[in-house]
């Protein structure tokens, strides 16, 4: 089983490169990340490990044998004990349990290095895939979500309470 790695400096190149091959999968089913994104990368990249390292967000990658990024798995907004919960899959791993499996992994981690008792997540309405991982994860539908925060699309936020995680798998 693939492990969660969290993100640090030398991550910068493979993750670009994640960025770059699966950008046409992504924008399928969220909003694009945008041409200034690519080409401000390391701004952006070192803006993430400068939050990372205050503390109001924790990322991972979960990292193929060959190096390679197979998924980001990030907690933002970090405060009062809950967080929100980010995740991309490249496209050549997906229907494989990857996400669902990393995401479990993720929630024990929120616990055990984060002290965390909450996650939520949003997902669009029309993103299955992202739904069936969530609920698999044991995630539960709370409200609907802002377009604004699902790429413009009808969403739904999810809810999970982490206090039985930690028993589980």
């Amino acid at each position: 089983m693939l492990e969660l790695t969290k993100l640090h400096a030398d991550h910068a190149a493979v993750v670009l490169a994640f960025e770059q091959v699966n950008r046409a999968w992504f924008a399928s089913s969220i909003s694009d990340r945008g041409d200034d994104y690519f080409e401000q990368f390391p701004v952006h990249f070192d803006a993430v490990l400068a939050e990372q390292e205050a503390g109001v967000l924790a990322f991972y990658l979960l990292l193929d044998n060959d190096g390679s990024v197979v998924g980001r798995f990030n907690l933002y907004d970090l405060d009062d004990r809950q967080a929100d919960l980010g995740y991309r899959v490249a496209q050549h791993s997906t229907g494989r349990g990857v996400a669902t499996a990393a995401v479990l992994q993720l929630c024990r981690l929120a616990v055990v290095h984060h002290g965390l008792h909450t996650l939520r997540a949003a997902t669009s309405d029309q993103n299955t895939a992202s739904r069936r991982v969530l609920t698999k994860a044991g995630f539960l539908p709370v409200g609907p979500a802002d377009p604004s925060e699902v790429g413009g699309k009808p969403g739904t936020w999810f809810h999970l309470d982490l206090k039985p995680v930690v028993t589980r798998g």
